[in-house]
């Protein structure tokens, strides 16, 4: 499976999309978490809190590609299911700065989105809820230390530390010619690295320092079911760049949702990485059937690659299913190694998402094209990685207990995409901050 991934400081997503949708019914009844408690209603709370924290708002503009997607609902007939976004995104007045508009004036100053589409390569205008405007903003302010910079690469347990001494962490510098060392002790630690990081590391603990971890580590990993592909349209009047990343969105079927995702004007890397869309049973056959379509239509694909401004022409579709299938991680020589754990391997083959893609490319009059790893290898991409360090009912099926501590070791927790036990179906972040947000309520306060 290829990865879409980048973990920044406090563990939020680089590629962050701000899109803020609750899974449906079935993800809290799946997977390894099921029956443990009633998960719907215990996480309600917690999503409200995790909405107010990150300031989710209805998104209030759709544009050509949110458009586009309203007609390809309507030939699902599923008009009425269509609607616009919830996003971590503040909607003031464009571009004009004001005092804190969340946290009653605690938090920074904060300026309004004008729709430039540039959510996922940073916002360069101070509208996108960001960990650093909230939680991190005001942790800091309430005295916490932000590192930047740093990796952490060892967490031992100390048996026989002194008291409130549980844990040592050695970190280093992630930047420049000379990575300092630095060694830290604690009475608690939470990993937030994200399904890479917090995996990686706890596989390189568990053979010597943490070695009371769960053989379940690595397991259940689960990628969304989820399919990313690309339309470029000849329609030159249309602007699918402008827009927040993720306007707008609507299930086909009762086990998939599917949005309309954009880039700033001026983002074009992607159609580098790009052919056109094609499947096949074999290796083989699939690099005949795109030297085919590309010999066929050799102007309408030398197009693609020599766009000026491929965000401004092209839309991007993001299909999502709760569907059920895992794979294992295991350590390899250099870096992880999947295999299949349970029911199907993930595949880029999903006909559904190819027909959502055609219908889409019928709507813009354009050419619908996948990474070149999916067309060539069948292998699929996926932007939410998840699991491998699942809740379960006892260390025979998970990794975390039901309020997120490591069996085996006191005070140690996972609090990040590695924890979800399930697939959501749905962009995971609110999921991931509302779990968060619960397992933070079970400790107590400080006094």
């Amino acid at each position: 499976v290829g990865i879409l991934s980048g973990v920044g400081v406090g563990g939020g997503s680089l590629t962050y999309c701000n899109t803020l949708p609750r899974p449906r019914e079935p993800f809290f009844h799946s997977g390894s978490w099921a029956g443990i408690t009633d998960w719907k209603s215990e996480l309600e709370p917690h999503y409200a809190e995790a909405e107010r924290m990150l300031g989710a708002a209805e998104n209030p503009g759709l544009y050509d590609s949110d458009e586009a997607l309203r007609r390809v609902a309507a030939r699902f007939g599923k008009s009425d299911q269509f609607e616009a976004t919830r996003v971590a995104v503040f909607f003031g007045e464009p571009e004009q700065e004001v005092p804190d508009p969340f946290f009653d004036g605690e938090g920074p100053r904060r300026s309004g989105c004008n729709m430039c589409g540039g959510c996922m390569t940073g916002c360069r205008y101070n509208a996108k809820n960001t960990l650093d405007k909230n939680y991190l903003y005001l942790a800091e302010k309430g005295g916490a230390e932000l590192w930047p910079e740093k990796k952490v690469f060892r967490v031992e347990a100390l048996e026989n530390g002194s008291e409130g001494e549980y844990y040592r962490i050695t970190v280093k510098d992630s930047m420049g010619w000379i990575r300092r060392k630095t060694h830290l002790t604690a009475g608690g630690v939470i990993l937030a690295g994200g399904v890479l990081g917090t995996v990686r590391l706890l596989m390189n603990m568990r053979k010597r320092h943490l070695t009371r971890i769960s053989g379940q580590l690595g397991a259940e990993i689960r990628t969304n079911n989820e399919s990313l592909s690309l339309v470029h349209s000849r329609l030159k009047e249309k602007d699918f760049s402008k827009g927040v990343s993720i306007g707008s969105i609507f299930p086909p079927d009762e086990d998939t949702h599917i949005e309309a995702v954009r880039y700033g004007s001026g983002s074009g890397f992607w159609k580098l990485m790009g052919v056109p869309m094609i499947h096949g049973r074999t290796v083989a056959g699939r690099i005949l059937k795109l030297f085919w379509r590309l010999l066929r239509h050799p102007r309408s694909w030398l197009r693609i690659y020599v766009s000026r401004d491929f965000a401004r022409e092209s839309m991007i579709l993001l299909f999502m299913q709760h569907l059920d299938s895992t794979l294992r991680f295991k350590r390899g020589l250099f870096n992880l190694r999947s295999t299949v754990s349970s029911g199907p391997a993930p595949s880029a083959a999903m006909p559904l998402a190819r027909e959502l893609a055609d219908a889409t490319s019928e709507e813009v009059e354009g050419n619908p094209f996948v990474m070149a790893t999916e067309a060539v290898l069948g292998t699929p991409l996926t932007a939410h990685i998840l699991g491998g360090c699942v809740i379960g009912k006892d260390a025979t099926s998970g990794v975390i207990d039901q309020d997120h501590k490591v069996f085996g070791y006191e005070n140690l927790y996972v609090c990040d995409g590695s924890a979800i036990s399930a697939n959501p179906g749905v962009n995971p972040a609110l999921t991931i901050t509302a779990m968060t947000e619960r397992a933070m309520s079970k400790i107590p306060v400080k006094e």
